[in-house]
């Protein structure tokens, strides 16, 4: 007679928050009331301002997540994408941005333009990176407030100078559709 398997209970791991689910807060249909500085790095202090549309959308297996952007009149036939994605062993998320004009790509290379890196901590959701702006070298930084407040908002940043000084450049305040 054959002898049974004896099945031994393996304990399961303990259960901690990731930082893996920092946006999950997005996730879905969102109206987005953008203000936008005219001119940047350019002392300019006139502002426009438009809305859009956007559904985030969650990669498979914690990968990340995605959205889209949609503006309703400004700049018409313009469409961007935010690819978010998590590194579990560091712990921070990289932020891409894609749109219809540049695919997001660096045109030497071909290969996807550089991310802004970076976390959560207090309540606040900080990335930073290089890019060029105007064939120049300048810091970005994004950053997310109000994530609990069921209206996130999103502001984008320049430097020129290393990160001495900032200018806000871009706003986003999101609501969900009624």
């Amino acid at each position: 007679m054959p002898s049974q398997a004896r099945l031994i209970p393996i304990p399961s791991p303990t259960v901690t928050p990731s930082a893996q689910r920092d946006f999950d807060f997005l996730m879905g249909p969102w109206r987005i009331r953008n203000t936008r500085l005219v001119r940047r790095l350019a002392g300019c202090n006139d502002w426009e301002v438009f809305d859009a549309t956007g559904t985030a959308h969650a990669l498979p297996g914690g990968i990340g997540n995605f959205d889209d952007f949609t503006p309703l009149a400004w700049q018409p036939g313009y469409v961007g994408m935010s690819l978010r994605v998590y590194c579990p062993e560091s712990q921070r998320w990289s932020i891409y941005w894609l749109n219809n004009t540049t695919g997001g790509l660096d045109a030497a290379t071909g290969l996807l333009s550089p991310p802004v890196v970076g976390g959560f901590s207090d309540g606040i959701g900080r990335f930073e990176g290089q890019e060029l702006f105007d064939g120049r070298p300048v810091r970005v930084r994004f950053e997310w407030s109000g994530m609990r407040t069921g209206a996130p908002r999103w502001q984008q940043a320049f430097s020129d100078d290393g990160g001495t000084t900032w200018e806000v450049n871009w706003v986003m305040e999101l609501a969900r559709p009624v």
